[in-house]
């Protein structure tokens, strides 16, 4: 998975909300259209980026997807796969 294909996409959904004067609902809007249309591997990779300052992908992650992805981390993390 490119990664930075990811943040890439990220930021386009983040530009749209951008615009919206509610900043909460702006970045509730974000984490809800990733959590809603990205793949959980989709997800994990954009946060796995996010966590790895040292490796240059969260320095491209815009402002408010990066404000959004730590706000609401939790329902954005999937759920572990279970293991029968």
């Amino acid at each position: 998975m490119d990664e930075q294909n990811l943040i890439e996409m990220a930021n386009r959904i983040g530009e749209f909300f951008d615009s919206m004067p509610d900043r909460e609902e702006a970045l509730a809007g974000v984490a809800d259209h990733i959590r809603r249309f990205w793949e959980p591997r989709m997800r994990r990779a954009l946060l796995a980026a996010l966590d790895r300052p040292d490796a240059g992908g969260s320095q491209s992650i815009s402002p408010i997807v990066k404000e959004a992805l730590l706000a609401h981390r939790d329902t954005l993390t999937p759920a572990a796969a279970s293991v029968s």
